[in-house]
Protein backbone atom coordinates (compact mmCIF):
# COMPACT_ATOMS: atom_id res chain seq x y z
CA UNK A 1 0.00 0.00 0.00
CA UNK A 2 2.68 2.44 0.74
CA UNK A 3 4.32 1.60 -2.58
CA UNK A 4 1.06 2.87 -4.33
CA UNK A 5 0.88 5.73 -2.40
CA UNK A 6 4.18 7.14 -3.38
CA UNK A 7 3.58 6.53 -6.65
CA UNK A 8 3.65 10.59 -8.58
CA UNK A 9 1.79 8.76 -11.82
CA UNK A 10 -1.10 8.14 -9.63
CA UNK A 11 -3.51 11.48 -9.63
CA UNK A 12 -5.70 11.65 -6.43
CA UNK A 13 -8.99 11.48 -7.98
CA UNK A 14 -7.79 8.45 -9.59
CA UNK A 15 -6.81 6.89 -6.11
CA UNK A 16 -10.04 8.32 -4.46
CA UNK A 17 -11.80 5.80 -7.79
CA UNK A 18 -9.69 3.17 -6.92
CA UNK A 19 -10.44 3.40 -3.14
CA UNK A 20 -14.23 2.80 -3.96
CA UNK A 21 -13.81 0.31 -6.28
CA UNK A 22 -11.95 -1.53 -3.69
CA UNK A 23 -14.35 -0.68 -1.17
CA UNK A 24 -17.35 -2.00 -3.13
CA UNK A 25 -15.68 -5.10 -3.79
CA UNK A 26 -14.95 -5.75 0.02
CA UNK A 27 -17.98 -5.25 0.89
CA UNK A 28 -19.45 -7.67 -1.89
CA UNK A 29 -16.76 -10.30 -1.93
CA UNK A 30 -17.85 -11.64 1.63
CA UNK A 31 -19.96 -10.61 5.00
CA UNK A 32 -18.53 -7.46 6.87
CA UNK A 33 -16.32 -8.28 10.19
CA UNK A 34 -16.92 -5.91 12.99
CA UNK A 35 -14.01 -3.86 12.03
CA UNK A 36 -15.66 -3.43 8.73
CA UNK A 37 -18.94 -2.62 10.09
CA UNK A 38 -16.73 -0.48 12.60
CA UNK A 39 -15.44 1.39 9.59
CA UNK A 40 -18.83 2.37 7.68
CA UNK A 41 -20.30 3.66 10.93
CA UNK A 42 -17.36 6.23 10.91
CA UNK A 43 -18.12 7.27 7.24
CA UNK A 44 -19.78 10.85 6.46
CA UNK A 45 -21.63 11.46 3.55
CA UNK A 46 -22.88 14.66 1.76
CA UNK A 47 -25.59 16.14 -0.21
CA UNK A 48 -24.82 14.26 -3.68
CA UNK A 49 -26.44 11.01 -4.47
CA UNK A 50 -22.75 9.08 -3.54
CA UNK A 51 -22.76 11.12 -0.58
CA UNK A 52 -26.27 9.91 0.58
CA UNK A 53 -25.71 6.54 -0.26
CA UNK A 54 -22.57 6.84 2.07
CA UNK A 55 -24.19 8.25 4.72
CA UNK A 56 -27.26 5.78 4.45
CA UNK A 57 -24.35 2.83 4.92
CA UNK A 58 -22.83 4.54 8.27
CA UNK A 59 -26.29 4.51 9.73
CA UNK A 60 -27.22 0.95 8.87
CA UNK A 61 -23.92 -0.25 9.58
CA UNK A 62 -24.17 1.28 13.24
CA UNK A 63 -27.29 -0.69 13.77
CA UNK A 64 -25.61 -3.89 12.44
CA UNK A 65 -23.97 -6.54 13.86
CA UNK A 66 -21.68 -9.55 11.88
CA UNK A 67 -23.96 -12.41 12.41
CA UNK A 68 -27.16 -9.99 11.55
CA UNK A 69 -24.72 -8.95 8.07
CA UNK A 70 -23.28 -12.58 7.45
CA UNK A 71 -27.51 -13.51 7.27
CA UNK A 72 -28.23 -10.86 4.77
CA UNK A 73 -25.16 -11.88 2.57
CA UNK A 74 -25.97 -15.32 2.87
CA UNK A 75 -29.82 -15.03 2.08
CA UNK A 76 -28.85 -12.39 -1.20
CA UNK A 77 -25.63 -14.40 -2.60
CA UNK A 78 -25.78 -17.69 -1.76
CA UNK A 79 -29.29 -19.28 -0.03
CA UNK A 80 -30.08 -22.52 -0.79
CA UNK A 81 -29.14 -23.51 -4.33
CA UNK A 82 -28.61 -19.56 -5.08
CA UNK A 83 -29.16 -16.76 -3.99
CA UNK A 84 -31.61 -13.49 -4.47
CA UNK A 85 -29.00 -12.37 -6.99
CA UNK A 86 -26.38 -13.71 -8.92
CA UNK A 87 -24.13 -10.58 -9.37
CA UNK A 88 -22.53 -12.22 -12.42
CA UNK A 89 -22.18 -9.82 -16.26
CA UNK A 90 -23.29 -13.83 -17.86
CA UNK A 91 -26.46 -14.02 -15.89
CA UNK A 92 -27.16 -10.11 -16.21
CA UNK A 93 -26.08 -9.73 -19.85
CA UNK A 94 -26.88 -13.38 -21.50
CA UNK A 95 -29.36 -14.76 -18.22
CA UNK A 96 -27.44 -18.09 -17.95
CA UNK A 97 -23.98 -18.26 -15.86
CA UNK A 98 -20.97 -18.93 -17.47
CA UNK A 99 -21.76 -17.52 -20.86
CA UNK A 100 -20.24 -15.58 -23.40
CA UNK A 101 -19.21 -12.85 -21.21
CA UNK A 102 -17.02 -14.54 -18.80
CA UNK A 103 -15.01 -16.04 -22.00
CA UNK A 104 -14.42 -12.00 -23.14
CA UNK A 105 -13.34 -11.71 -19.97
CA UNK A 106 -11.01 -14.05 -19.50
CA UNK A 107 -9.33 -12.99 -22.64
CA UNK A 108 -9.03 -8.71 -21.07
CA UNK A 109 -7.62 -10.79 -17.90
CA UNK A 110 -4.85 -12.58 -19.98
CA UNK A 111 -4.00 -9.70 -22.02
CA UNK A 112 -3.42 -7.52 -19.35
CA UNK A 113 -1.49 -10.02 -17.13
CA UNK A 114 -4.22 -10.61 -14.34
CA UNK A 115 -5.15 -13.98 -12.84
CA UNK A 116 -7.56 -15.18 -10.48
CA UNK A 117 -6.23 -16.19 -7.00
CA UNK A 118 -6.10 -19.39 -6.29
CA UNK A 119 -8.61 -19.65 -3.16
CA UNK A 120 -11.14 -18.13 -5.10
CA UNK A 121 -13.28 -20.61 -6.66
CA UNK A 122 -16.08 -18.65 -8.52
CA UNK A 123 -16.33 -17.06 -12.07
CA UNK A 124 -14.11 -13.94 -12.45
CA UNK A 125 -17.37 -11.87 -13.33
CA UNK A 126 -18.64 -11.33 -10.13
CA UNK A 127 -19.36 -7.59 -9.43
CA UNK A 128 -16.41 -7.93 -6.41
CA UNK A 129 -13.73 -9.64 -8.70
CA UNK A 130 -14.58 -6.56 -11.68
CA UNK A 131 -14.35 -3.93 -8.50
CA UNK A 132 -11.41 -5.52 -7.57
CA UNK A 133 -9.83 -5.59 -11.19
CA UNK A 134 -10.48 -1.87 -11.76
CA UNK A 135 -8.81 -0.87 -8.76
CA UNK A 136 -5.68 -2.63 -9.64
CA UNK A 137 -5.84 -1.37 -13.28
CA UNK A 138 -6.29 1.97 -11.74
CA UNK A 139 -3.04 1.85 -9.06
CA UNK A 140 -0.72 -0.14 -11.03
CA UNK A 141 -1.30 -3.54 -9.08
CA UNK A 142 -0.58 -5.48 -12.39
CA UNK A 143 2.05 -3.61 -14.31
CA UNK A 144 1.79 -0.01 -14.71
CA UNK A 145 -0.91 1.58 -13.87
CA UNK A 146 -3.33 1.88 -16.99
CA UNK A 147 -4.09 4.53 -18.90
CA UNK A 148 -7.91 6.28 -19.32
CA UNK A 149 -8.65 4.61 -22.33
CA UNK A 150 -7.93 1.36 -21.03
CA UNK A 151 -9.71 2.09 -17.76
CA UNK A 152 -12.53 2.98 -19.88
CA UNK A 153 -12.38 0.05 -22.93
CA UNK A 154 -11.93 -2.58 -19.68
CA UNK A 155 -15.56 -0.60 -17.41
CA UNK A 156 -17.97 0.05 -20.95
CA UNK A 157 -16.93 -4.04 -21.38
CA UNK A 158 -17.14 -5.81 -18.62
CA UNK A 159 -19.25 -3.55 -16.02
CA UNK A 160 -20.91 -0.41 -17.63
CA UNK A 161 -23.88 -2.64 -19.46
CA UNK A 162 -24.71 -4.05 -16.54
CA UNK A 163 -23.38 -3.19 -13.11
CA UNK A 164 -25.97 -0.67 -12.71
CA UNK A 165 -28.51 -2.67 -13.50
CA UNK A 166 -27.29 -4.85 -10.52
CA UNK A 167 -26.63 -2.39 -8.02
CA UNK A 168 -30.36 -0.83 -8.22
CA UNK A 169 -31.66 -5.00 -7.76
CA UNK A 170 -29.57 -4.54 -4.70
CA UNK A 171 -31.29 -1.99 -3.28
CA UNK A 172 -34.20 -2.84 -3.97
CA UNK A 173 -33.90 -6.81 -3.05
CA UNK A 174 -35.94 -8.07 -0.34
CA UNK A 175 -33.42 -9.17 2.15
CA UNK A 176 -31.44 -5.78 1.17
CA UNK A 177 -30.92 -3.74 4.69
CA UNK A 178 -27.13 -3.55 5.13
CA UNK A 179 -26.85 -3.62 1.66
CA UNK A 180 -29.48 -1.39 0.38
CA UNK A 181 -27.11 1.81 0.74
CA UNK A 182 -24.18 -0.59 -1.03
CA UNK A 183 -26.27 -1.06 -3.75
CA UNK A 184 -27.69 2.86 -4.15
CA UNK A 185 -23.70 3.41 -3.59
CA UNK A 186 -22.85 1.58 -6.57
CA UNK A 187 -25.29 2.33 -8.31
CA UNK A 188 -24.32 6.15 -8.12
CA UNK A 189 -20.71 5.60 -8.61
CA UNK A 190 -21.26 3.09 -11.76
CA UNK A 191 -23.13 6.30 -13.04
CA UNK A 192 -20.30 8.66 -12.25
CA UNK A 193 -17.95 6.44 -14.09
CA UNK A 194 -20.08 6.15 -17.42
CA UNK A 195 -20.26 10.26 -17.31
CA UNK A 196 -16.74 10.72 -16.73
CA UNK A 197 -15.66 7.93 -19.26
CA UNK A 198 -18.13 9.44 -21.86
CA UNK A 199 -16.64 13.10 -21.32
CA UNK A 200 -13.26 11.35 -22.39
CA UNK A 201 -14.95 10.56 -25.82
CA UNK A 202 -16.81 14.24 -26.10
CA UNK A 203 -13.16 15.77 -25.67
Amino acid sequence: MSALADRPDIADEDRLRADLYDFIGTLLARPPDAALLRHCGGLIGDATPLGQAVGALARVAQASNPKGAEREFNALFIGLGRGELLPYASFYLTGFLNEKPLAVLRNDMRARGISRAPTVFEPEDNIASLCEMMAGMILGRFGAPAPLDAQREFFNRHIGPWAGHFFTDLEAADASVFYAPVGAMGAAFVEIEKQAFRMMVTE
